[in-house]
C-alpha cells in the first residue's frame, strides 16, 4: 500500500460540521462523491473509479471493486482533489446531516477502521476504501448494517462523520452491548457480534429492539448518540404530511388555519 499523504486539517462548527483541508503542491486528497463544501483556486477535481491506490489495475479489477461499492449505497466513483498551485490551497468538506466529524491518525490506530456503511467523509490520498462482510449470520441479518460494512487502511489521515454526539469507548479485554444503530466504527482487536436483547418481553415490549450487537475484545469503538435512521423516523411520525400533528406551530387554529395560508 503507497504511504499515504501528509494533510493539515482543521474542523469548524458544532453540530452541522465541515473540516477543511490544506494541500501543499502536489498533494491530494479523496472524498465520497458530493461531499466538498468549497474549494480555493489551483485545486483541480477529478472524479476516479475507485480510491486510488490502485494504479495499474486494470478494467475487469476496476468494475470488481465499483460493484462492491454499489453494495454500500454510495457512488461507483470518488473524487481526487489535488493542489496543482505552487502555494497551500484549501478544500472544505461538510458532513450530510447534523453531527459530528471525527478525524483520524490512521497510523495511531493500527492502520485499520471498520465503520458503518455511510461514515466516511475523505481521507489523504494513499487510503484504501474497501468493504468488509460480517462473519457471523447474525451480525449479518440483525445487526442493523447487514454483512457489509466499510473498511479503511492506511497510515495518514481520515475523516468519518456520525448523528449526534461522539462517544469514545477503549475495551481492554472487556464487552460492551450497543444499540446496533449507534455503532460507528471500530478498530482492529473488535470483535462483533449480534445476541437477543434479553428475555422475550424484554424483546418485544422493552422498546430496546430484538437484538443488541455485542463488542468485546481489546481496541476502540467509535458510538454515536442519534442514529440518523432514528431521528429521521421520528421527523416522519410528526411530520404533518405523513399524518403526524402540527400542534404548537402557526395560530391556534391548528391545521383549519392551514386553510387559509395558502
Amino acid at each position: 500500500m503507497p504511504q499515504c499523504h501528509e494533510v493539515d486539517y482543521q474542523v469548524f462548527g458544532d453540530d452541522m460540521q465541515y473540516v477543511e483541508i490544506e494541500l501543499d503542491p502536489g498533494e491530494t486528497v479523496v472524498a465520497e462523491a458530493g461531499a466538498m463544501n468549497y474549494v480555493e483556486d489551483g485545486i483541480t477535481f477529478e472524479a476516479f473509479m475507485g480510491d486510488g491506490t490502485k494504479p495499474n489495475q486494470g478494467l475487469f479489477g476496476k468494475l470488481l471493486d465499483a460493484g462492491k461499492r454499489t453494495l454500500t449505497g454510495e457512488s461507483i466513483f470518488m473524487t481526487h482533489f489535488t493542489n496543482h498551485a505552487h502555494e497551500k490551497r484549501r478544500v472544505a468538506f461538510a458532513a450530510p446531516f447534523p453531527g459530528k466529524i471525527v478525524p483520524l491518525d490512521m497510523a495511531k490506530i493500527g492502520g485499520t477502521l471498520t465503520c458503518q456503511k455511510d461514515a466516511f467523509l475523505c481521507a489523504a490520498y494513499g487510503t484504501r476504501i474497501g468493504i468488509t462482510f460480517q462473519k457471523r449470520l447474525g451480525a449479518g441479518f440483525f445487526g442493523g448494517e447487514g454483512f457489509i460494512l466499510q473498511k479503511l487502511e492506511g497510515d495518514g489521515h481520515a475523516f468519518i462523520h456520525a448523528c449526534g454526539a461522539i462517544i469514545k469507548k477503549t475495551l481492554k479485554g472487556e464487552s460492551l452491548r450497543v444499540d446496533t444503530g449507534c455503532i460507528v466504527a471500530f478498530t482492529e482487536g473488535i470483535n462483533y457480534d449480534i445476541q437477543r436483547a434479553g428475555s422475550l418481553k424484554s424483546m418485544f415490549f422493552g422498546g430496546e429492539g430484538l437484538f443488541l450487537a455485542t463488542l468485546s475484545g481489546t481496541g476502540t469503538v467509535l458510538l454515536q448518540s442519534l442514529p440518523f435512521s432514528r431521528l429521521a423516523n421520528r421527523v416522519l411520525q410528526h411530520a404533518p404530511a405523513a399524518g403526524g400533528s402540527s400542534r404548537g406551530e402557526g395560530s391556534v387554529l391548528g391545521s383549519l388555519g392551514n386553510l387559509f395560508g395558502d
